[in-house]
């Protein structure tokens, strides 16, 4: 990632009818966001709305959602419960999928983390729901302090031995190994093999006040300009790579391939009940309010 704390807004105005005001959206500056958003931005989706692009890692957009700052925004599926009584789910553009799941990692393996203190980059996100539920499993002594602070710095924390483990997610998988660290467990895998479902990650979500013909809308400009990213790839290198200046270009491809598939196109059934396994899970825990029986439902479907 390349933003910790501060947010970059990049207005980009789409083939959109003049009097009509930019949406307000802000999603992470990870390449599987710019690759996915693309098109839309830089008003090559036919009929779709303009946008008004702010930039801002996960852990700030799910605070603006909170607040009901943005018309568009993508949250980690874990602050759901918290925000949709005034936004909905979109069926599409998020990132859920096998095999990418959050890291637990230490500078030692086979740690042993009860009572030890575990760096978190939120703790809101769905990283962080999926650690709740591991760890109420495999550390019956309970971890110790849990620390949050910015995703970059996570790996240099347990590296200098100033917490004794962290959780890491994204592109974290393919270069932790660069800190000297060693992988505890993954959150995705231990989640696969006790559901069979595939790993919610990242949400995108609109307002609801917007209204249903508008979310609609809304849906099928994400699935354009997804296609239009897989279709011509090249075309959003540039879009990518200038978000993500200190990636290696090769570490972005990897990144865009785990996180950037059929989900993203559509959440589909089983996608809906990843979402719903999760936070159902995560509820009976005492982690999350209860959803109710029509929370996730998309009226623009």
């Amino acid at each position: 990632m390349t933003d910790t704390s501060d947010t970059v807004t990049d207005t980009a105005t789409g083939p959109a009818d003049a009097s009509q005001q930019a949406l307000r959206i802000a999603f992470s500056p990870c390449p599987n966001d710019t690759f996915v958003f693309d098109a839309w931005a830089h008003g090559r989706v036919p009929g779709a709305p303009a946008l008004d692009v702010t930039f801002a890692d996960i852990h700030l957009t799910n605070g603006m959602a909170e607040r009901g700052e943005f018309d568009v925004l993508k949250v980690s599926y874990a602050v759901l419960p918290w925000v949709l009584d005034e936004y909905a789910l979109l069926p599409c553009g998020g990132a859920l999928g096998r095999g990418c799941g959050p890291l637990v990692l230490t500078r030692e393996p086979g740690t042993d983390l009860t009572g030890k203190t575990v760096a978190v980059p939120s703790e809101r996100s769905t990283a962080y729901l999926l650690f709740r539920l591991w760890a109420a499993e495999v550390v019956p002594g309970g971890v110790g302090e849990v620390v949050v602070m910015p995703f970059e710095e996570i790996m240099p924390a347990v590296r200098d031995g100033r917490v004794d483990a962290g959780l890491v997610i994204h592109e974290a998988r393919f270069t932790y190994q660069n800190y000297g660290l060693h992988s505890l467990a993954d959150m995705g895998e231990h989640w696969e093999l006790t559901t069979g479902l595939p790993i919610p990650l990242g949400a995108i979500i609109a307002k609801r006040s917007l209204g249903d013909e508008a979310l609609k809308r809304l849906a099928e400009s994400v699935r354009a300009s997804v296609r239009m990213a897989w279709d011509d790839p090249l075309r959003s290198r540039p879009y990518v790579l200038e978000h993500a200046q200190e990636m290696d270009p090769a570490v972005a491809d990897q990144h865009i391939g785990l996180y950037v598939n059929e989900f993203t196109a559509d959440l589909g059934e089983h996608g809906y009940a990843a979402v719903r396994g999760l936070l159902t899970r995560a509820a009976a825990e005492g982690l999350v309010p209860a959803l109710g029986p029509d929370a996730l439902a998309f009226t623009g479907r």
